[in-house]
């Protein structure tokens, strides 16, 4: 399996989950942190930095929508990702 599809399946909130807002959000955070890793060697590569606060945006929204939905599951999602706040 690979790491998308294994990241799916640990997120998921039910057996044909592939959308939902813990999915997404590990999906970013994953990228994210992949990104993260390119810019600390390549620190010159603008496009990149623009799409990595692109995803941080993102995630910052998905996260939100999930604090008001569902505190316990948003709780327990930034706890797994080691997500501060």
């Amino acid at each position: 399996m690979d790491g998308k599809a294994k990241t799916i399946t640990d997120y998921r909130v039910h057996d044909r989950d592939t959308g939902s807002a813990d999915v997404q959000i590990a999906l970013l955070t994953k990228r994210i942190n992949h990104l993260t890793e390119h810019l600390q060697k390549f620190h010159k590569d603008h496009s990149s930095r623009r799409g990595l606060l692109v995803m941080v945006g993102q995630r910052r929204k998905l996260l939100d929508y999930l604090n008001g939905q569902d505190s316990g599951r948003y709780q327990t999602i930034t706890k797994r990702l080691k997500l501060r706040r």
